[in-house]
């Protein structure tokens, strides 16, 4: 079982331009693409997180159920769900400003316990940044790395929700030690103002930035670098595309019997360059439709 911990929201998705353009809404969230994502892809999958009572919070669930999602650690209040105003530029990249003031998943408390079964734990997002639900985040992630588990982070900085960016560096780089796997997109990196091999001496066996259409680089704690090239697509837009690489990692990890720190050290070219290459098509397929809508395993074929 992989656990994906993190928010649910309302992504408003613009249909035209300029200003005024009609506003779509769509299931989203960093956390939550990927728990679809991997359910998506055959993974046994559960999500952990706080929703609202309200239409979008349902709507929300049901998705997740749809694709086979586990919901029995979602958590639920009367508070309205999140909603991210998407802007997206003439390359498909998307921006986004947030309403997130008093919102359901903002109160997210530490569980009891995980799923039965749980392997590995997936984070990232705004759920680590909007208190007081970050810091019921930082102790589950720090908990679960105590229990032995595989733990993921995904930053996927978002500039505009974080009052002190000095403090939240400082954070972030409390988190490593905690984490087996490291992955951000490259612009990430640069906000973040650090380099692989630091952030591998703080913890991570491994660190996988992404590139855009350009592909994904993994560094590793014995010095390699595993580059691969993206796949040639009519981009529609990005939205997404970071979340399913993050789920395609964790699904070739697990198809592999490899979501373990000491297997992820002993992976190999080989054994990199395939996973990395699953990872870039399922993006790719991503990228080609509009919103966060990930393939399914028979889209983007066995790993």
């Amino acid at each position: 079982m992989i656990v994906v911990a993190g928010e649910a929201l309302i992504d408003l998705v613009p249909q035209g331009t300029g200003a005024l353009a009609e506003l779509r809404p769509a299931l989203g969230g960093g956390p939550y693409n990927t728990a679809v994502a991997l359910g998506r892809l055959g993974s046994r999958t559960a999500f952990c997180s706080r929703t609202s009572f309200d239409a979008f919070g349902e709507a929300l669930l049901d998705r997740l159920r749809d694709t086979g999602v586990d919901v029995s650690a979602v958590q639920r209040g009367p508070e309205p769900t999140t909603l991210a105003v998407a802007t997206v530029d003439a390359n498909g990249s998307a921006a986004y400003s947030f309403y997130v003031e008093g919102t359901a998943d903002r109160l997210f408390s530490v569980p009891a316990a995980l799923p039965a079964g749980t392997r590995a734990v997936s984070f990232g997002t705004c759920s680590l940044v909007l208190e007081p639900g970050a810091s019921a985040y930082e102790e589950l992630l720090r908990t679960a790395a105590g229990q032995g588990l595989f733990t993921t982070l995904d930053p996927n900085i978002r500039p505009g929700l974080i009052p002190d960016a000095d403090a939240y560096r400082a954070r972030f780089k409390s988190w490593l030690p905690s984490v087996s796997l490291l992955k951000l997109s490259e612009e990430d990196a640069r906000w973040l103002g650090g380099t692989p091999r630091e952030w591998l001496s703080a913890g991570p066996s491994a660190v996988v930035i992404t590139h855009g259409g350009d592909g994904l680089t993994a560094f590793t704690r014995d010095g390699s670098v595993h580059p691969v090239p993206g796949e040639n697509v009519d981009v529609v837009d990005t939205i997404g595309a970071g979340d399913t690489v993050n789920a395609a990692l964790l699904h070739g990890l697990a198809v592999q019997d490899t979501l373990s720190r000491s297997a992820l050290e002993a992976l190999g070219d080989d054994g990199w360059e395939r996973l990395l290459r699953f990872a870039a098509r399922a993006a790719s397929i991503t990228c080609s439709r509009a919103g966060a809508e990930p393939p399914y395993a028979s889209e983007v074929g066995a790993f």
